[in-house]
């Protein structure tokens, strides 16, 4: 069974009704002590592999298009951090050494409800490789189990509030005339507008115009008592397609929207770069 039918590539396609669709995966370490500190390319490219496995046609989808427009499709899902015990090592301080056999990851999509059994499946028993030129690691899948959503006792158009924090750096950014990205701090104004922005886009995708254009979108920015932390991440190190982000951690989102929106917003991701493990985000 595959997850699309011959339609899903279609251009602007909209998705039917989703709930909350994420699973928390938890992996046993088989070979391997080092992984590159950049890890999201390589992990996002085996998160893709292993849907490319149930359905080739959606996989391939995903990788090169996604929905919307062609030259700025939305991937529609997000995953967090490794969570693993790790030192820096090597010369550049580029190399994550894994302290621990366990590790875990959450993973977010935004699709139907009835596919949770499928994809769920998918994962189950499957092995995921974080590698390139220098290191290499390899899990398998010990376990994975579907997660709640925090919004599942609101009716679909219901406004909601609820509080988010990041579980992997949020990419806000003004994009400029070459195509890249002037990149926001959370204490600039501009940042929440940058995320509003991004989410009205995706709803727009995922809805239709009219609904994104009407849609009530707030987010605040919550501070913590530790200060913003920034990351800068590599894309696709030490190739000719190379590119530099920076996100951020250590805030929180107070989120004002309609359910489905929040869910959208759950599923996806916060800001760009989602399909590459950037903007994950979990109720607090």
């Amino acid at each position: 069974m595959g997850i699309s039918n011959q339609n899903l590539a279609k251009k602007n396609r909209k998705l039917p009704k989703t709930e909350i669709m994420r699973f928390l995966i938890k992996l046993n370490k088989l070979e391997g002590t080092e992984i590159p500190a950049n890890y999201q390319y390589p992990m996002s490219a085996a998160i893709y592999r292993i849907i490319s496995k149930g359905d080739s046609g959606y996989g391939q989808f995903l990788h090169e298009r996604g929905y919307g427009k062609k030259d700025k499709g939305f991937k529609l899902f997000s995953f967090s951090q490794l969570v693993v015990p790790f030192e820096i090592v090597g010369d550049k301080k580029d190399r994550f050494r894994i302290l621990s056999n366990e590790a875990k990851f959450q993973v977010a999509f935004h699709l139907p409800q009835a596919m949770e059994s499928f994809i769920k499946g998918l994962f189950q028993s499957e092995k995921i490789e974080i590698a390139d030129k220098k290191s290499k690691a390899s899990f398998s899948v010990k376990s994975v189990e579907s997660l709640l959503n925090p919004l599942g006792s609101h009716k679909e158009n219901e406004i909601v509030e609820i509080q988010l924090k990041p579980l992997s750096p949020v990419v806000a950014g003004l994009p400029l005339n070459d195509g890249k990205y002037k990149f926001l701090s959370p204490d600039n104004l501009e940042f929440a507008e940058s995320l509003i922005f991004n989410w009205r886009n995706k709803i727009a995708t995922c809805f239709d115009e009219q609904s994104a254009t009407s849609a009530l979108l707030l987010i605040e920015i919550i501070t913590m008592k530790t200060s913003f932390k920034s990351r800068l991440i590599t894309i696709k190190a030490d190739t000719q397609e190379e590119t530099k982000i920076r996100g951020w951690m250590n805030f929180g989102l107070k989120v004002t929207a309609e359910r489905r929106f929040v869910d959208l917003l759950l599923n996806s991701g916060a800001g760009v770069y989602n399909a590459q493990g950037m903007g994950c985000l979990v109720g607090d």
